[in-house]
């Protein structure tokens, strides 16, 4: 498969705080990857990077062929990249198909002199965004709450449709932060099943931060490792599980030596 995105070298820096550092990553199109480590080790701060909300000091982020690093998030999301958060963010006061007709804006073309005047090409586009948005909300299994306020709706629920909001703008590659944080083990399952049909079903590639490793194990086909700013490890799960690195990362370096192979594994 040949890659949709790129890191080569991505440092970023807080005054004297390095917070990814000299990172290199690469995502096959039409792959499931994650990306693990510690609280602190700088997996959001490299999903900021990839997404424009923070500019490398160092290094080339590719995305299809083009660099995007120090690019506008705007101008990241016209690309083909989407993203969502650690932290719900939706539009809590808004129902669930506005919320993912505000992610369609991106691609929409017309200004607010055509929105102040309704001209036909403002009718055409939010008539084509209102179709999408149902269409979407159909997609992960949210048919029929379209008028319900996105605070109202169930967490899982809240999981999806910011997940339906991120597919509005057409990604090629999504990006998701923790998805399945917050949730019990039935949940769990379904999100793991959802994300495979994401890929399967729209030929996305997805890059995930989970901590969950349960999730990470199960679905990912790449896993990258990360403390304190800097890859320890990549590879696959069950390479990644036995790694004394990642071990050591997660458990330090006493109980991990205290603990047999297998032991330490299955705790990874």
């Amino acid at each position: 498969m040949a890659p949709i995105l790129i890191a080569k070298g991505v440092t970023k820096r807080f005054g004297g705080l390095v917070a990814v550092n000299s990172l290199d990553f690469t995502i096959e199109e039409g792959s499931i990857a994650s990306v693990i480590g510690p609280n602190g080790a700088g997996k959001t701060t490299f999903f900021n990077c990839i997404t424009g909300f923070y500019t490398p000091e160092e290094g080339q982020i590719i995305f299809n062929g083009h660099e995007i690093q120090g690019f506008r998030p705007d101008k990241v999301t016209r690309m083909g990249i989407a993203r969502t958060y650690q932290n719900i963010r939706l539009f809590a006061n808004m129902t669930a198909l506005e919320n993912i007709m505000v992610g369609r804006h991106p691609l929409m073309h017309h200004n607010w002199w055509d929105a102040i005047l309704h001209t036909p090409r403002y009718r055409k586009e939010e008539k084509e965004a209102l179709a999408e948005a149902q269409r979407l909300l159909n997609f992960v299994g949210m048919s029929g709450l379209g008028d319900q306020m996105a605070r109202n709706l169930p967490y899982g629920a809240q999981r999806r449709l910011e997940i339906a909001r991120a597919l509005a703008s057409k990604p090629k590659l999504l990006l998701l932060d923790e998805p399945t944080a917050g949730m019990n083990p039935n949940e769990t399952a379904e999100m793991i099943r959802f994300i495979r049909h994401l890929r399967d079903e729209l030929g996305l590639s997805i890059l995930l931060i989970e901590h969950d490793m349960k999730v990470v194990m199960t679905i990912s086909e790449k896993i990258a490792v990360m403390d304190f700013g800097k890859k320890i490890a990549e590879g696959k799960p069950e390479e990644i599980q036995r790694n004394p690195r990642v071990i050591e990362a997660y458990l330090g370096r006493g109980a991990a030596s205290g603990l047999g192979g297998s032991e330490a594994a299955a705790t990874v």
